[in-house]
């Protein structure tokens, strides 16, 4: 465990629960950023049903004890959204957080990118956030508020090169949020992005262990990616008491790299 790692798990674990008693989905939760996120719910007294195509991995996270349910559901498709939101109300009563974190990236050439790879980057990135926040948006109206945070990126403010459907499905998410944080406010639901820098979940390790990595950390201001952990605790943060008048923000976590 790295000093920065367990400085964050300290945090996290100190005193009581923050989020005890709370009902969170978390999307794409099985594995990378959307699975240090449910681990942090969980530390936090939350009760976290994990949403994601990889089923038996989050299954598994259920077992650990690292989750309360899992429900198999693909955010591409919206009968399988509605039937996994509909399983989470029937089993819990209520959805207070929704954390949509289920996310990919197609990259190439702008000149070379495959309608096909357009199309998926933004069906899964910003269309599935819209259709689940939709149907959550429902039910936190009917219960009088809720909390609703999006993993953006560094790519919704800055341009990545390769990057083109991604960087246009996380700009789209900033906006999409946006307005949730506009027209839901009033019924007392919060809606909000973290937009990272590279985060070294197993996936960012392997991708960014290598020369162009090196290059891109001394970009960054502080000198280095960020860890899963401290994306979990900003959403922490955002999901708790505290984040109560924070509506419609973008919390970027990038150690200063788009402040250039």
């Amino acid at each position: 465990m790295t000093d920065a790692t367990a400085t964050v798990s300290t945090s996290l674990n100190a005193g009581s629960p923050g989020l005890a008693g709370r009902v969170a989905i978390v999307t794409g939760g099985a594995s990378g950023i959307g699975e240090a996120i449910v681990g942090a719910f969980t530390a936090q007294g939350a009760q976290v049903a994990i949403l994601d195509l990889a089923v038996e991995a989050a299954e598994g996270k259920v077992a650990a004890g690292q989750a309360a349910a899992a429900m198999a559901c693909d955010v591409s498709d919206p009968d399988s959204i509605t039937s996994a939101v509909a399983a989470v109300v029937a089993r819990f009563g209520r959805i207070d957080i929704l954390v949509n974190s289920a996310g990919l990236a197609r990259l190439g050439a702008a000149e070379e990118v495959e309608l096909s790879d357009w199309d998926l980057t933004l069906t899964v990135n910003l269309r599935g956030a819209f259709l689940i926040s939709q149907q959550v948006g429902r039910q936190m109206i009917t219960q009088g508020g809720g909390r609703i945070i999006s993993l953006a990126s560094q790519a919704a403010t800055v341009a990545l090169e390769g990057h083109l459907a991604y960087c246009a499905s996380k700009s789209g998410l900033l906006g999409m949020t946006r307005v949730l944080a506009l027209e839901w406010g009033r019924h007392g639901i919060t809606a909000n992005t973290i937009s990272p820098t590279v985060v070294l979940t197993a996936l960012g390790r392997e991708f960014w262990n290598n020369p162009k990595g090196e290059a891109l950390k001394e970009q960054i201001p502080t000198g280095r990616f960020a860890l899963p952990e401290e994306i979990a605790a900003a959403a922490v943060f955002l999901a708790g008491d505290g984040a109560g008048m924070i509506n419609g923000a973008d919390l970027v976590v990038d150690g200063g790299y788009t402040i250039r």
